[in-house]
């Protein structure tokens, strides 16, 4: 597995990148701005970079180009931006990226992107990497005979879930009232939802990303928003 170096001054976006990558063996190291980047990529001599480009002292694509101009773009290295455009990608690329991610990073692409950055050259020896752009594809939560609808649906207010029992497995079945407004209802059916997929996958929020179809990212404000206890669902702290 790699070390890989995540660059961002998000607090959040590390949180979650850093959980992800772990979660697939790698070893992950945090940087918030290009002084500590520069001092970490000095240090523990990454296998890959994670670089976000728009930071509060040096924007990202001016420290790769300073990494590039001094010799030390030795290791690949993913840009990110939330407000990235096809002239930014093309010019990351072109400054020795070798690839670009766009936010918010889905879990599918943001591994693809990784795995396919680790097995090429080094960004000094050309890479020729097409850029990534990450792109949301929500599934569906039920089948059968229940009405279906998606997550992202319900963070853009669109249409609720039928509030009925609902079969989530074995001893897990739960009643719904239905007098109530239909938000809290709602809300009670994710909450339990998302519980027993945390309690099934024992905590792994890359698993239960993959099994609801939810971005990563938009899980974990989700969990939050509807109050999810997220660390007794934790590998070996579940109850």
């Amino acid at each position: 597995m790699a070390t890989i170096l995540v660059v961002d001054d998000e607090m959040g976006i590390r949180a979650l990148l850093s959980e992800i990558l772990t979660d697939e063996g790698h070893t992950i190291e945090l940087a918030e701005n290009a002084a500590q980047a520069r001092a970490m990529r000095e240090r523990l001599r990454p296998d890959l970079v994670l670089l976000d480009i728009w930071m509060p002292d040096v924007d990202g694509i001016t420290l790769l180009k300073e990494w590039g101009s001094s010799g030390l773009l030795t290791m690949p290295v993913i840009m990110m931006s939330g407000h990235g455009t096809i002239d930014t990608a093309v010019e990351a690329t072109k400054y020795g990226a070798i690839a670009f991610l766009e936010k918010p990073i889905t879990l599918q692409k943001l591994l693809r992107a990784v795995e396919q950055s680790l097995a090429r050259t080094p960004a000094n020896k050309a890479p020729t990497a097409a850029p990534v752009t990450m792109m949301a594809s929500p599934q569906p939560l039920l089948g059968g005979g229940v009405e279906m609808m998606t997550v992202e649906s319900t963070m853009t207010g669109g249409m609720g879930l039928p509030v009925l029992p609902v079969d989530l497995g074995p001893q897990a079945e739960q009643s719904f009232d239905l007098d109530r407004p239909l938000r809290e209802a709602r809300d009670a059916f994710e909450k339990s939802y998302f519980e027993f997929h945390l309690a099934r996958e024992n905590g792994s929020m890359t698993r239960v990303a993959e099994k609801t179809g939810l971005e990563r990212t938009h899980l974990y404000r989700k969990l939050k928003q509807l109050g999810v206890d997220l660390s007794r669902n934790r590998r070996g702290g579940a109850a």
